[in-house]
């Protein structure tokens, strides 16, 4: 009998507390506190990957591209790495945000021949 209350200590203190706790508070509060478990393991990822989703908006506002070369930059320096460009007002003039009723688009009509 000794070596049987020694291997199962945890499942016997933990079903004393459950016996105990349940006929005192009530089962509502049981399978409250179990939903509230389970919803917390459902809004923690979605919390994630809302956190996750901000930081990538957040890093790609910071994207640069140059005029003179086409480089992409994030935006640290204010000179383009391979051409050497200025990249300061790049941000103002970003082509993201400009409407497409707003752009002109050049057309050269060619003959085929």
């Amino acid at each position: 009998m000794n070596y049987f209350l020694k291997a199962n200590k945890n499942f016997l203190t933990y079903s004393l507390i459950i016996l105990i706790v349940i006929p005192i508070f009530g089962i509502k509060l049981f399978i409250s506190f179990i939903s509230n478990i389970i919803l917390l393991l459902f809004l923690i990822p979605l919390l994630l990957l809302i956190l996750v989703f901000m930081g990538f908006n957040s890093y790609k506002s910071k994207i640069n591209t140059c005029k003179s070369c086409g480089a992409i930059s994030l935006g640290l320096s204010k000179n383009c790495m391979n051409c050497g460009a200025n990249l300061e007002n790049i941000s103002d003039n970003n082509n993201f945000y400009k409407k497409p009723s707003e752009s002109t688009i050049e057309v050269k009509a060619e003959e085929v021949n």
